[in-house]
């Protein structure tokens, strides 16, 4: 998904067509939106343990917990995605505590 391209529109014949092409051009902004918050969360906690400061990286993997599991919760990415990211961070902020003591 290139951010530059244009959303394609579809032509649609009736009213009730069209305002689906309304909504579903309006809840793909949103959930891109979703998905985007939810990369930064990871990247955050990536670059806090890549940091070194275990406090921050385990402060920002609890905000990024509650932020994937919502967008989880939406749908938006698949609950063992979700699941998988969390155990990743999870373990990198383990690693890095374990490393440090």
């Amino acid at each position: 998904m290139a951010t530059g391209q244009k959303a394609k529109v579809k032509i649609v014949r009736t009213a009730s067509g069209r305002k689906r092409a309304r909504q579903a051009i309006k809840e793909n902004a949103h959930n891109s939106s979703l998905r985007s918050k939810l990369r930064t969360a990871i990247k955050s906690v990536r670059k806090a343990v890549a940091g070194g400061d275990k406090k921050v990286a385990a402060d920002s993997f609890k905000a990024a917990q509650q932020v994937i599991d919502t967008i989880a919760d939406k749908k938006i990415v698949h609950k063992n995605k979700a699941s998988r990211d969390k155990s990743r961070l999870a373990a990198a902020v383990k690693a890095m505590a374990g490393a440090s003591a």
